[in-house]
């Protein structure tokens, strides 16, 4: 009987082991594979261009793989925001109550990893109450993510763009959205630790808060770049509609670019028209920046307004505000404003009386011709270019943006 009683011990004794031992083996592996995505997605880069870069950076925290885990639910299907392209956006809830949203990227080849560590580094430098806050990163998976605070009202295109009964978005509203955004561009352009050019400024990258204020999203194309530098050549990126046609035939994006991208989200508030529209009449596809500017060199501003803020704006103030739109989709960068002047000009259109005297801009017709011949090339190849679409008013097909992914939308409001 004892020699039973030991061999039954001895038995539990060794199954005990074996499953501690298969225990400690599977969480050595885990920890194991933690370290190899942590290396390879570069977690040990990320942290040394965090360690050097001067700005908000002791504000932008590692996370772990499980505490993302804990906030989401194990990503749950319940908790997403919103699909892209590029990969999933997730409601999730820290342990300290903070509500957040966790953007996960489905791809992991290296370009798309140094676009990652790129958004990180650029986001610690900024802080800025119209800019979204990044709260930290996680390189513990095997794709990056990124926790950003949770924006609650959705993007700017969603408001523009879809339906609602929920909310309107008057004139005195939109005004000040555009004043948000100008802000923002400008801390960008003239005031962060270097000039940061966002490079993909578009209505889907602007999101709204609890007050309807506007934050900019989404900086995973830009570009950090050194005082004496004027300009970053690279390969064409962006959403058609919104690219600038001196940077898609030169292949050098500006300053200018992000102006030029601007001024066609003052032309979206404006009409409510998505960036790229199809013509009643003829059925043809166009830009809005080419129907904008046409309307109003004939003098239709009217026509084209949205019939969502003809009631309750101020017929003055709109015009003002379209023909700073008109300055900054100048076929010619030269010719545009700079963000600094562009948000000083918004914020005395909202100070003028209305009995003001506006005064209308020539357009010089030369310049444009040449433009919209390059808009047309430029809409016709949306599919052999690195240029995505965002809620396109036609079906074609075309490669995503690097910001197809809407980020931190909510589907519902929460």
């Amino acid at each position: 009987m004892f020699v039973g009683v030991s061999a039954g011990f001895g038995i539990l004794a060794l199954v005990g082991g074996a499953w501690g031992l298969r225990k400690f083996l599977k969480k050595r592996k885990v920890t194991k594979r933690k370290k190899k995505f942590f290396k390879r997605n570069g977690g040990l880069l990320l942290q040394q261009k965090l360690n050097t870069r001067e700005g908000n950076v002791e504000t932008t925290r590692i996370f772990s793989s499980r505490e993302l885990e804990k906030a989401t639910e194990n990503f749950s299907e319940n908790r997403v925001l919103g699909h892209g392209g590029q990969g999933t956006v997730y409601k999730g809830m820290l342990l300290d109550g903070r509500t957040v949203a966790v953007k996960k990227s489905k791809v992991v080849d290296e370009d798309k990893l140094q676009e990652f560590i790129n958004e990180v580094v650029i986001l610690s430098q900024i802080n800025h109450r119209h800019v979204v806050k990044l709260l930290g990163c996680c390189l513990e998976t095997e794709v990056p993510t990124l926790v950003y605070e949770f924006i609650i009202n959705g993007s700017l295109f969603k408001h523009i763009h879809e339906e609602s009964d929920d909310y309107a978005m008057v004139w005195g509203m939109r005004l000040r959205v555009a004043v948000d955004v100008a802000g923002a561009l400008s801390y960008l352009h003239y005031f962060a630790t270097s000039p940061i050019y966002h490079r993909d400024i578009k209505s889907a990258n602007i999101l709204l808060d609890e007050k309807y204020r506007a934050k900019v999203a989404d900086f995973g194309t830009s570009r950090s770049i050194t005082i004496d530098q004027t300009h970053w050549t690279t390969v064409v990126s962006g959403t058609v509609g919104y690219v600038d046609p001196e940077y898609y035939r030169s292949s050098q994006y500006t300053d200018k670019s992000d102006v030029y991208s601007f001024g066609v989200i003052l032309a979206e508030l404006i009409t409510g028209d998505k960036p790229v529209v199809m013509l009643q009449n003829t059925q043809e596809i166009i830009s809005l920046a080419e129907h904008f500017k046409v309307a109003m060199k004939e003098r239709r501003l009217s026509d084209i307004m949205d019939a969502r803020i003809k009631d309750d704006c101020k017929p003055k103030q709109v015009t003002a505000v379209a023909n700073l739109a008109l300055k900054c989709l100048s076929s010619k960068g030269k010719k545009r404003p700079n963000m600094r002047e562009v948000f000083t000009e918004l914020e005395r259109i909202c100070t003028t009386p209305e009995d003001s005297k506006v005064v209308h801009i020539h357009i010089d017709e030369e310049d444009e011709e040449e433009e919209e011949d390059e808009v047309r090339n430029m809409i016709s190849k949306g599919d052999s270019l690195s240029i995505g679409m965002t809620a396109p008013a036609f079906s074609i097909d075309a490669s995503p943006s690097s910001s197809d992914v809407e980020p931190l939308f909510p589907r519902l409001t929460w």
